[in-house]
């Protein structure tokens, strides 16, 4: 989504974009980026433009770009994972879940795009369940969450249910309990659709949480991007000593407060 009246350049706002998308995973190394006609459409901007987005994500060696083969992700993020008790993650969020209240958007069927597809290991020909769900403490938008699930598990994601129950006690209650799940943190800019429904300023800063669950088959079942204001929102490690575990825990900035 990009802001057409907005004082940064249509060119520096799709390049922010698709670098985000890099840089959180979702655009993983090796994979292919939209050819230049491709953004063009997607965007609604010139050739021009298109090729001046791609043409800077290669300056910054996000990417590569050959002739008939086209544009490719070469970014490697430089960062090891760290490992966490999930039993003691999904407490955490479903700790967080209750203190918060969820309006929900929009729950829909739609084909998956690239990034969906690959994270559920499903063909790009099925359908998933989309669900945009708003959080707010005490009044306040805190949080945009979209999440993603193949279409079978659709049944039990209901407005109604989403609106009362997290979505991971939701499918748990279903019989997919998270046994093991990939998660990536990182920083963006809001764009319009999530600066207005976090009630910010567009480009705002964001913390960012992407999250792939798995069963106990290591198969994929749920999707997550997470996008919470920096302004309200902060996550703490508790490092224990070698053998202990690392235990995410969210927490929310009192207003007022540093």
């Amino acid at each position: 989504m990009i802001d057409r009246d907005a004082a940064v350049p249509l060119y520096h706002q799709i390049y922010l974009q698709l670098r985000d998308e890099i840089l959180t995973g979702q655009r993983p190394h090796g994979s292919s980026l939209p050819t230049e006609q491709e953004l063009s459409d997607i965007y609604a901007v010139s050739r021009i433009t298109a090729r001046r987005v791609l043409g800077e994500l290669a300056q910054q060696n996000f990417v590569e770009r050959k002739r008939r083969l086209g544009t490719r992700v070469i970014f490697q993020s430089p960062s090891k994972p760290m490992e966490a008790n999930i039993d003691q993650a999904v407490d955490s969020l479903l700790a967080f879940g209750r203190r918060t209240t969820v309006t929900v958007i929009e729950v829909a069927s739609e084909l998956p795009s690239v990034t969906v597809a690959a994270a559920l290991k499903i063909p790009p020909n099925e359908q998933v369940l989309r669900a945009v769900r708003v959080r707010s403490m005490d009044g306040e938008p805190l949080g945009y969450i979209v999440s993603y699930v193949p279409a079978a598990l659709g049944d039990v994601l209901t407005d109604t249910a989403l609106s009362r129950t997290p979505i991971l006690k939701l499918l748990e209650e279903a019989g997919h309990k998270a046994e093991h799940a990939e998660q990536t943190i990182s920083a963006m800019q809001a764009d319009p659709v999530i600066s207005q429904a976090l009630s910010i300023e567009p480009r705002s800063a964001l913390l960012r949480i992407g999250r792939t669950s798995y069963d106990r088959d290591y198969k994929p079942f749920l999707l997550t991007f997470a996008h919470y204001r920096a302004d309200k929102f902060t996550i703490r490690l508790d490092l224990q000593p070698q053998g202990g575990t690392v235990t995410p825990t969210l927490t929310q900035d009192a207003p007022g407060k540093a």
